[in-house]
């Protein structure tokens, strides 16, 4: 099944330009053909093709339907772009097939990339939601710094500081700890965050913040991930155990 994607499918009947060029001109979908289309906010429709142009394909709603939530709870990750900006767009991609529900790019102190193309991101999440089939679309925030960020729910931090690179600062796990793993702390149904970090991983200062703002220090396991592994690691985590 091909999945057509329209934010403003209701009040327009119609499919925005690039989306009406793949169906009309690439699938050759014409005049009383039946597609499915999403507005990213949970709702599928069931629609019959009424003007097959290339820029404004019209369409008639015949249905509309609401699947029930893939899971529980909201995913949020959080996590500091990389600095091969491919890395970050593939963990990104693979995050929104999952599940996720938001996704926050966090500047940093020892982040190398200081900057990102939210639009190129929101292509790439569309994309990626239309080819797995998701009704839902994930919620993609600004760049935000560290100490400003949002986040509600259960907060987790994973992060590969040592007590003793954190300045003395005592943290209640070791990286290898199953006692503090993620699976073992989330709640099913719960708002969940969890925040991962850059090449360099947090400073001590900014490892503190997030211990002051409520973020429990987990564990992904007992292998040093990198940062879109550890992001799309704990996302699968957090949304197979709200299935």
């Amino acid at each position: 099944m091909n999945l057509f994607y329209a934010p403003d499918i209701i009040s327009t009947q119609c499919l925005p330009e690039e989306e009406s060029n793949h169906c009309v001109q690439v699938l050759r979908q014409t005049a009383g053909d039946r597609i499915v289309v999403t507005d990213g906010t949970g709702h599928l429709y069931h629609c019959t093709i009424t003007n097959p142009h290339r820029k404004h394909c019209e369409v008639r709603i015949d249905r509309i339907e609401t699947p029930a939530p893939l899971h529980t709870g909201h995913i949020h990750i959080a996590v500091a772009p990389t600095k091969s900006i491919d890395r970050l767009e593939w963990a990104i991609e693979k995050c929104t097939e999952m599940g996720v529900d938001e996704i926050t790019p966090v500047l940093c102190e020892h982040s190398e990339r200081k900057t990102v193309n939210n639009d190129r991101l929101q292509k790439i999440i569309v994309a990626a939601a239309k080819q797995s089939l998701k009704t839902t679309f994930p919620l993609l925030n600004p760049m935000t710094r560290i100490t400003e960020l949002h986040a509600e729910g259960d907060k987790f931090i994973a992060h590969c500081m040592t007590d003793e690179e954190g300045d003395g600062l005592q943290t209640p796990y070791r990286s290898s700890d199953s006692k503090h793993a993620l699976q073992n702390e989330i709640v099913k149904g719960n708002t969940t965050t969890v925040l991962i970090g850059p090449e360099g991983d947090f400073s001590p200062a900014e490892l503190k913040w997030a211990l002051a703002n409520g973020f429990v220090p987990v564990s992904l396991g007992a292998a040093r991930l990198r940062t879109e592994t550890a992001a799309i690691a704990a996302c699968h985590t957090a949304v197979l155990l709200n299935e």
